[in-house]
């Protein structure tokens, strides 16, 4: 379940915490301005403990990090994916879920409270099912992408990725640019793969940062970058 504040068109927060003792002892900002960018929205967790840790302390501490707030971008020389979004290299820790709210609300944050969440991380993903990316999740990564055009395109080849019997990219391709170059694959084909790809990555991603133990670090950012090349050699061929 996850709890949403209302700051300039998010939700509120339902339910009214009393004022213990100040986390940090420092007053609302006087000022009235947060060192935070206006757009800037917190995600606020309590990560789980690995399962290959039997000791206690710390096990109730929240943190606070930061969504991204800009898409990725390929750098023209070298061909990697890049970003200026730093604040995403930011995360805080609290002792308790009231300090970490009372952080937020003392400077102008939207935040996210999530609540709980299974092991993969799927507390908003309902019954979706592992490595089927939804319309929701496509729709989002590709307006973070710059890519919202394509919105209706990706869910068309969503809904086609059962007819065609499309592999999964982790199993079938060592790396996500090969199914950008492989010639036996349709737009449609590549766009579904590629996005489903996303959807693993992203719960790797989500069970990483919420102090879950994985075999490796996910791979989204390349993931993402294989779908800007990928739409721009459609664009230069169409």
């Amino acid at each position: 379940m996850e709890t949403v504040r209302q700051i300039q068109g998010y939700r509120k927060d339902p339910t009214s915490q009393p004022r213990p003792l100040n986390d940090n002892n420092i007053r609302p900002l006087s000022m009235g301005r947060s060192i935070f960018p206006d757009e800037a929205v917190a995600r606020i967790y309590s990560p789980s403990r690995s399962v290959t840790t039997s000791g206690k302390a710390r096990k109730k501490c929240w943190r606070l990090a930061f969504e991204r707030r800009a898409a990725p971008f390929i750098e023209p020389l070298m061909g990697y994916t890049g970003s200026r979004d730093t604040l995403t290299q930011v995360e805080l820790e609290f002792r308790d879920l009231a300090s970490a709210i009372r952080y937020a609300n003392r400077h102008g944050l939207a935040y996210v409270v999530r609540r709980t969440a299974d092991r993969y991380g799927r507390s908003e993903a309902g019954s979706q099912q592992p490595g089927r990316a939804s319309h929701a999740f496509a729709d989002a990564t590709l307006e973070r992408l710059g890519l919202a055009r394509l919105q209706e395109c990706y869910g068309l080849a969503l809904d086609g990725a059962v007819g065609r019997d499309d592999p999964s990219g982790p199993e079938s391709w060592s790396s996500p640019m090969d199914v950008v170059l492989d010639p036996k694959l349709t737009l449609a084909a590549k766009r579904s793969i590629l996005m489903n790809w996303a959807w693993s990555e992203y719960l790797i991603d989500q069970a990483t940062n919420e102090g879950m133990p994985e075999n490796r670090p996910s791979r989204l950012d390349e993931v993402e970058h294989a779908l800007l090349v990928l739409e721009q050699i459609s664009r230069s061929v169409a």
